[in-house]
């Protein structure tokens, strides 16, 4: 490569002078004074996402008199829309506006949200009327469509909120370090604050909704909420701002562009395997680590192709909407590679989204009490979300080193993956056995047409729990594969977007799962608002066999695939906490 194909800064003597002294300003800043504002923002809004989340679909039932399939669908598209908003708070803090100003906005606007939530729990009006417990037969009347307006409205906001949020605090936080040991320990904490905020949630605010009042619980969400965008705002002036630097995502699109546009390039073994003919990007001692471009996908190839007319007027190459460097272009071609393996998540965080929320609709029409305390029905998910954090530190501190001392080997990532896949078949063979039996004592009973929908079966909630355990182990093994394969095999540019990859994975498995639910709602008779006359039990059925087949079409990507950058079994930093939150 030429030196006059490096690239030349355009930046005026001005701006670089004002450039030097931000770089010497944010050179001061960061480190472990930043720590108490961040988590202080991390845990406000942890505990308010929880308290939302964990009981939505009860909320939804019993004071704003949704049936409860239709809730569980309400509640599925709202928590995708959580995790589909962190790729979009990411993509807008990589490509303009900066980590500090996506966190600041998303934290404001939860805090909207969750007014207009505890607004809605203490107004009367904006609810509809109580159902009518003197008459089975007078039903109970719907949302108004300005009711119906203002529980969207509020969905959005939070969503919008909690999700632009989520993500790309981390990203600030591990911006405010430069050892790696300071950035672990920092992520360490963030996970340990994500899952005592969600614990608490699903605990101690569950029982407070369900047996104190929906208002002093959603009115502590905003509380939390408030504390921590306060939190958040002071701790400004000591942080260190990163500037955007442009969107990989953007890049990536564009070489797509490139190639469609040089498709009538005709490139023969000779040219494809001839580097001179490529462009690069970088210093010249850099060539001696350049390989040629792969001849898989060598469509692509195109858009690092040098031809007469990606020349300036200077004579010169330049990267342009028709050339881009092999680099990036190698860089989608991993990232293509990499979709089969991806793709499998999402029938499996489907599978997940139906069982979280079905369970709890078990849970109401089962036997909930425990001695003489009566567990709320959006607290048994914290069965699944305890035993993954369990299950995660035993997994990495004696689980695997066992392993690899019994074995001789170690437990590659994508056999984590695949492990956690039949992990959660099971949790769903063992659910669909309890929901079976569940409908059988319906039957003998005579709840089945029973005038109050969703009457209590004489079987006790707590046969939910084995299920939610085997749930919770195999998020213990796929979630942290899943984090740690991204983060290993996706490209440089991309790092600090490869975990908000697994919650767009998270996003569209819920939002998958709203669609299947309603689908087989309208094709069937398995999902009446009333559980105890349908075949939720068919329902898990289903999802079990589509289970196996995911778990098979993953074995043969994992045989297929071949790592791009080595692989590390020995450590999974990063947790997948997400999928509860």
């Amino acid at each position: 490569m030429e030196p006059s194909e490096q690239n030349t800064s355009t930046t005026s003597p001005g701006n670089q002078v004002l450039e030097a002294q931000d770089d010497i300003n944010n050179s001061k800043r960061g480190g472990w004074i930043t720590f108490p504002f961040i988590m202080g923002n991390l845990g406000g809004l942890s505990v308010a996402s929880g308290g939302w989340v964990a009981n939505w679909i009860v909320f939804l039932i019993t004071k704003y008199n949704i049936g409860s399939i239709t809730a569980t669908k309400i509640n599925n598209v709202g928590f995708g829309l959580i995790c589909l908003f962190p790729v979009a708070g990411a993509i807008i803090a990589d490509s303009c506006t900066g980590n500090f100003a996506v966190v600041s906005i998303s934290s404001f606007i939860a805090l909207l949200g969750m007014t207009l939530l505890t607004l809605m729990a203490g107004i009367p009006s904006l609810r509809p009327p109580p159902c009518s417990t003197s008459s089975s037969t007078m039903p109970c009347e719907s949302p108004t469509m300005l009711q119906y307006l203002f529980l969207y409205a509020t969905m959005v906001l939070i969503t919008m909120g909690l999700g632009g949020s989520r993500f790309t605090i981390s990203t600030l936080g591990a911006d405010q370090f430069d050892k790696a040991n300071h950035q672990a320990s920092f992520f360490s904490w963030y996970f340990i604050i994500l899952y005592v905020g969600n614990a608490f949630s699903f605990i101690v605010l569950v029982y407070l909704e369900d047996n104190v009042g929906w208002g002093l619980g959603f009115g502590i969400c905003l509380a939390t909420t408030a504390v921590g965008c306060a939190m958040f705002l002071l701790g400004k002036r000591f942080y260190r701002l990163v500037k955007p630097t442009g969107s990989p995502f953007v890049s990536i699109a564009r070489v797509v562009v490139a190639a469609i546009r040089k498709r009538k390039v005709s490139l023969t073994e000779s040219r494809l395997t001839e580097s001179s003919d490529y462009y690069y990007y970088g210093i010249t001692t850099k060539m001696v680590q350049i390989k040629s471009p792969s001849a898989s996908f060598r469509f692509l190839n195109r858009a690092s192709f040098k031809t007469e007319n990606d020349k300036q007027v200077d004579g010169v190459y330049a990267k342009s909407w028709k050339l881009f460097t092999v680099e990036e272009v190698e860089d989608l071609k991993n990232l293509i590679k990499l979709i089969p393996l991806w793709s499998t998540g999402i029938l499996l965080t489907t599978s997940i989204a139906t069982f979280n929320s079905l369970s709890t609709v078990q849970a109401l029409a089962m036997d909930r009490r425990v001695g003489s305390i009566k567990i709320p029905a959006g607290t048994f998910l914290a069965f699944t979300l305890v035993t993954t954090a369990i299950s995660i530190f035993f997994v990495d501190r004696y689980l695997l080193d066992m392993w690899r001392k019994l074995s001789g080997r170690s437990v590659t990532t994508l056999q984590k993956i695949a492990i956690g896949h039949a992990f959660n078949v099971v949790g769903l063979v063992g659910i669909a056995l309890t929901e079976a039996r569940r409908l059988h004592l319906a039957r003998i009973n005579g709840l089945v047409t029973a005038p109050q929908s969703n009457s209590v079966v004489p079987m006790s909630a707590l046969w939910l729990v084995p299920s939610l355990v085997l749930v919770g182990i195999g998020e213990a093994f796929h979630f942290p594969g899943q984090v740690a394969l991204y983060y290993q095999e996706f490209p440089e540019s991309l790092k600090s977007t490869s975990t908000a990859m697994v919650s767009l994975l998270i996003g569209l498995g819920y939002t998958l799962s709203a669609v299947s639910t309603d689908f087989i709602g309208r094709t069937t008779a398995w999902l009446p608002d009333n559980i105890n006359e349908g075949r939720v039990d068919n329902v898990y059925w289903l999802f079990t066999g589509i289970g196996v087949v995911n778990l098979g079409y993953l074995l043969v990507c994992a045989r297929l695939y071949k790592y791009q950058h080595g692989q590390n079994t020995d450590h999974d930093d990063v947790q997948p906490t997400q999928i509860h939150l």
